[in-house]
């Protein structure tokens, strides 16, 4: 199927999370406002709508009717949600998804830029202004005006992510850790420059690495686990008491604990973050993983490559880097003990689901792990396809 084709099928109907209230009493008086110049300002803003993976004919189609005050104003604010926010909600593709959204009141927005005369301005400021969205948009473009199915591949995966790049707040914190859970990476974003980039193990497809936005509150050295009940009741306790001795662990009040030491699943650091999904970042004693190309292999949390290297700089940044030295060398009898390192201001983190992204300049294609390119894409009203069928491949019982 032609590029073309792609771009003509996209983004058909909304969602219902994009439905406008009423405008409010005072907002009345503007529903006379249109005028054919406002008219023409937004069928030209909408001929950009192509740069944004989004077909103009989808918010005002030719040869519909006359083109009413009232049916211009939804068609303006249905561009405009597109833009701010995207098209589909993502708490509803997704069954956890805790990313903040951005929310505009685009009702008070288009009336003071039809007030002002600056109609075209006001939805050109709406879409994500930063590089990487700018570098997104031009690789969109330039794939979807080549014939060829490569190329409908490759501009479908990019107008999914633009889409996802729009749910996104417009300014995030400065400081920050981002993962990108499609590529199996992390970045770490110090006064808004990313400073620290490296390899993490995220789910595998079945235990999914949610969408979320959860902060960084403290640093555990030498953490215990106290085993998932799921993982505990399936690949534990089959196993036998001989297994739980080999592995260093315990009963502790009906729950299966692995105590600190080389062999513990999380390593020798955590990284506790805060949510109602027990998903955090840590250390793991599989290192091979993160030598592999496709490293979405654990059960959900999120494995950090030289996760004690990157301790040691979150709490340098942090100015609690004496502190993490001595909860680093806690014994008790001789055995590494857990010690707890709170952070003086808490670090946001973000599990972000990414598959086209710019690395060097460059714009990257990451394989679409989870399938949840499909889930965004038929929300747009992009043709379905086959599902991949998710493989299991977790080789060890961490988190």
């Amino acid at each position: 199927m032609s590029p073309k084709i792609w771009i003509a099928a996209a983004l058909i109907g909304l969602c219902a999370c994009t439905s406008q209230p009423q405008p409010p009493a005072a907002a009345e008086a503007q529903r006379g406002a249109w005028t054919e110049a406002h008219e023409a300002a937004l069928v030209r803003a909408l001929g950009d709508a192509g740069r944004h993976g989004l077909d103009k004919d989808d918010f005002l189609a030719p040869g519909t009717g006359a083109r009413t005050p009232e049916t211009l104003r939804r068609a303006a604010l249905a561009y405009a949600g597109a833009l701010a926010r995207g098209r589909a909600d993502p708490a509803r593709l997704h069954a956890h998804y805790s990313v903040p959204r951005p929310d505009p009141n685009l009702e008070a927005g288009l009336d003071r830029a039809l007030a002002g005369g600056d109609l075209a301005g006001w939805l050109a400021g709406l879409a994500p202004q930063d590089a990487e969205y700018r570098a997104l948009s031009d690789a969109y473009v330039q794939a979807a005006m080549q014939q060829t199915p490569q190329m409908a591949e490759r501009a479908r995966t990019l107008a999914v992510n633009l889409e996802r790049r729009r749910w996104l707040e417009r300014a995030p914190a400065e400081t920050r850790i981002d993962v990108n859970t499609a590529a199996a990476t992390l970045t770490y974003w110090r006064g808004g420059q990313a400073v620290d980039s490296r390899r993490v193990v995220v789910g595998e497809p079945g235990s999914e690495t949610p969408g979320l936005a959860s902060p960084l509150y403290r640093l555990v050295a030498n953490p215990t686990w106290t085993v998932p009940r799921s993982i505990q009741e399936e690949e534990i306790e089959p196993k036998g008491e001989a297994y739980l001795r080999r592995e260093n662990m315990e009963w502790r009040d009906g729950w299966i604990v692995q105590r600190s030491g080389p062999r513990n699943a999380l390593g020798q650091v955590k990284f506790d973050l805060r949510n109602d999904q027990e998903i955090y970042l840590h250390d793991t004693p599989a290192k091979a993983l993160f030598a592999e190309a496709d490293r979405h292999a654990s059960h959900g949390c999120v494995r950090v490559d030289d996760a004690l290297g990157f301790a040691t700089m979150i709490a340098r940044d942090a100015g609690v880097l004496d502190q993490w030295r001595e909860a680093l060398a806690t014994r008790a009898d001789g055995a590494p003990s857990e010690a707890f390192v709170p952070l003086p201001r808490p670090i946001p983190v973000r599990l972000l689901y990414q598959t086209a992204f710019v690395d060097g300049g460059r714009v990257v294609i990451a394989p679409d792990a989870y399938g949840w390119d499909e889930d965004v894409a038929e929300a747009l009203g992009l043709p379905s396809r086959p599902r991949r069928a998710a493989t299991r491949r977790v080789r060890d019982s961490g988190p």
